[in-house]
């Protein structure tokens, strides 16, 4: 099973961030609009990803943990606009939906999303990949911490849950405010 050592980070600079990807000659594969949809799931994290760019059923492991994560993941390529998000809603419930734009850019192994994510705001993930390679746990850390450094994330601004966490903590925040009146 491929990892990722990762980030993900609140960003209120991604213009600052996008010109240092840019002058490092960072390979701009596009802006997607992404619905992400999870999934009651015992063990981890299910999403389907409906976008323009990828679609995907993804399973994956990791801790919220702030700074430099594992993640351990498994990806299923799907067809857009298929009947499964609804076979999966109806099989195992619909947790919530995320719904973003997310610009993707690689250097090597190294991916970069720089994402304006509904109802949360702005942010910055780097994933360093095993998925084509054999480099090992210490060497993509050595990478996520390399790219933390040049593109000036604050550790402060490090976000240790996934959208899908943000975005239900945020639901069940108004559901609360909503019983109060």
């Amino acid at each position: 099973m491929p990892i990722n050592i990762e980030i993900k980070a609140q960003c209120r600079y991604l213009n600052k961030v996008r010109d240092i990807l840019k002058n490092k000659n960072a390979e701009y594969k596009g802006t997607d609009h992404q619905i992400d949809t999870y999934f009651d799931s015992k063990k981890g994290r299910l999403k389907l990803r409906e976008g323009n760019i990828g679609n995907s059923l993804i399973h994956y492991e990791r801790e919220n943990t702030q700074g430099s994560k594992e993640s351990k993941f498994t990806l299923y390529k799907t067809e857009q606009d298929s009947n499964l998000k609804s076979i999966l809603e109806v099989a195992i419930g619909n947790k919530c939906t995320v719904e973003k734009d997310r610009e993707i850019y690689f250097i090597e192994n190294v991916k970069f999303h720089l994402d304006t994510v509904k109802d949360l705001g702005t942010f910055v993930e780097i994933e360093a990949s095993n998925k084509d390679n054999d480099l090992t746990k210490n060497k993509l850390q050595e990478q996520c911490n390399f790219y933390i450094k040049l593109l000036q994330i604050n550790a402060k601004d490090f976000i240790s849950d996934s959208y899908s966490d943000m975005i239900q903590r945020n639901n069940l925040f108004s559901q609360i405010l909503i019983e109060k009146d």
